[in-house]
């Protein structure tokens, strides 16, 4: 991250930062070295660079004892080359008296906005450089997030979820690193550390003076503390102590930020659970796996039935897998337990032999998170490769999007796409013929005359009932 301004004399942002223009200075974090060096330092700008250099052995040695070890998973991620959740505690760190706003030798200035400059040329952006605009442009940043290419050599392969971000505005430079340390987590939605009730403090300091007027404060503090239900709400409380006039915020399903139709009463995620759950049991399945199976909600409901005897979860996030595994208690389950659930790490849109032998595959609401030049893929790996019994599919009804109250673009800011009822037909049409399953289709949720049910689900059956 390099951080520079244009205030003169610019030099003192080296008094600001408590770090000399003239040093080159290291600091020992628990999972990397941190280093501070000012490629420029002149009387009209200067700028400061903070450069994290990730130590793999001292990240997985951190891995918590009980959390489950999902293979390589913790050795191949993007935590050394991106800026994430170990940026952030970096900076905060190095930067501690910076954050608080203090300097002796130069007070007037650090209590003063001043023309700043940011750059951070890899982050993880879920949902894309939108969400990097609705962030950080409330707080009076100029925002220029770039989209990086999946592969410059395939452009039709389309964007990544990484974007080349860049802030520039008149900003006191202590709200400048308060804020980063909040919200490049919240971008990336994902941290290295287990996250406790003091999660909640950090989050009131780093937010002091900006936090509660921002227009997206639940979904800062949703994604900050991990969806925690209990710690979002410990945190609205905070607020409203201090004063601030917060709105209550809307809790939301673990694996979506879905706002629901005023006239809906009951949650969209209940009643979709509630619906697969019925159809497994109508297809008197035996053995199931949930495909993108995210926190576990879904399989927690799966294990309370003794119907089902053999259970399986599959996810490409290894933290969703670790939440999974801590829901459903696994490290407490009985022996005879423990040998009929499994989680695993895995990509639906690569062949893998653990996604055979079942009566049932689940992809729900998985489809739409999908880039859809990679959908074909993940046809062929479901439909053609593990050949289950019966695959249950569901996804949102684009046309119900109209009944949700300020809802703008897509519900969820990382769908990929969200189909109309006929785009829903002609996909499932599609892939039925192709792989030889005939197909049936229902609605999920309340039911509007002209725009049909916010979820629309797809129920495929193998031609002869083979499983």
């Amino acid at each position: 991250m390099t951080l520079a301004t244009t205030h003169e004399p610019a030099t003192d942002l080296g008094f600001l930062l408590h770090k000399h223009p003239d040093r080159v200075q290291v600091f020992q974090q628990s999972f990397g070295n941190v280093t501070v060096f000012y490629p420029e330092a002149t009387e009209a700008r200067c700028t400061v660079a903070l450069m994290l250099e990730v130590d793999p052995v001292r990240l997985a040695r951190s891995r918590a004892k009980n959390t489950p070890d999902f293979s390589l998973a913790q050795y191949v991620n993007d935590r050394s080359y991106a800026a994430s959740s170990l940026l952030a505690v970096a900076m905060a760190d190095v930067f501690s008296t910076a954050r608080s706003g203090r300097c002796d030798a130069r007070q007037e200035l650090a209590d003063s906005v001043i023309p700043l400059e940011i750059v951070l040329p890899v982050l993880p952006c879920r949902g894309g450089a939108d969400i990097a605009h609705r962030l950080f442009e409330p707080l009076g940043w100029v925002v220029d997030a770039e989209p990086i290419p999946l592969d410059d050599a395939f452009p039709d392969w389309g964007h990544s979820r990484y974007v080349r971000l860049r802030l520039s505005g008149l900003v006191r430079l202590a709200d400048a690193l308060n804020q980063l340390y909040v919200l490049l987590p919240v971008l990336d939605e994902s941290k290295h550390y287990w996250q406790g009730p003091d999660e909640v403090d950090k989050l009131m300091r780093s937010g002091q003076g900006w936090l509660a007027s921002h227009p997206d404060v639940n979904l800062i503090m949703q994604r900050y503390l991990g969806r925690h239900g209990e710690l979002t709400r410990a945190a609205l409380a905070r607020l409203a102590e201090l004063g601030d006039d917060v709105e209550e915020a809307i809790e939301p399903a673990a694996d979506e930020e879905l706002r629901q139709p005023k006239q809906q009463r009951l949650s969209l995620s209940q009643e979709r659970h509630e619906a697969v759950h019925r159809v497994l049991l109508d297809l008197r399945a035996r053995s199931v796996i949930d495909l993108g199976c995210g926190t576990g909600q879904f399989l927690d409901r799966l294990i309370m039935s003794p119907q089902f005897t053999r259970i399986a979860g599959s996810d490409v996030s290894t933290r969703s897998l670790r939440n999974a595994a801590r829901r459903l208690h696994l490290d407490r389950m009985s022996e005879r337990q423990s040998a009929r659930v499994s989680l695993f790490h895995g990509a639906l849109t690569y062949e893998d032999e653990r996604y055979a032998g079942f009566d049932a595959a689940v992809l729900m609401e998985v489809v739409e998170h999908v880039d859809p030049s990679r959908l074909v893929a993940l046809e062929h790996v479901v439909f053609g490769a593990a050949q289950p019994g019966a695959v249950v599919v569901t996804t949102p009804n684009r046309e119900c999007n109209a009944l949700y109250d300020g809802l703008v673009g897509m519900r969820h800011p990382d769908h990929r796409f969200e189909w109309t009822r006929q785009e829903f037909a002609d996909w499932s049409d599609r892939v039925a013929v192709t792989y030889g399953y005939v197909v049936e289709r229902r609605g999920v949720g309340d039911l509007d005359a002209t725009l049909g049910t916010p979820t629309q689900m797809a129920i495929f059956e193998r031609k002869g009932g083979g499983r």
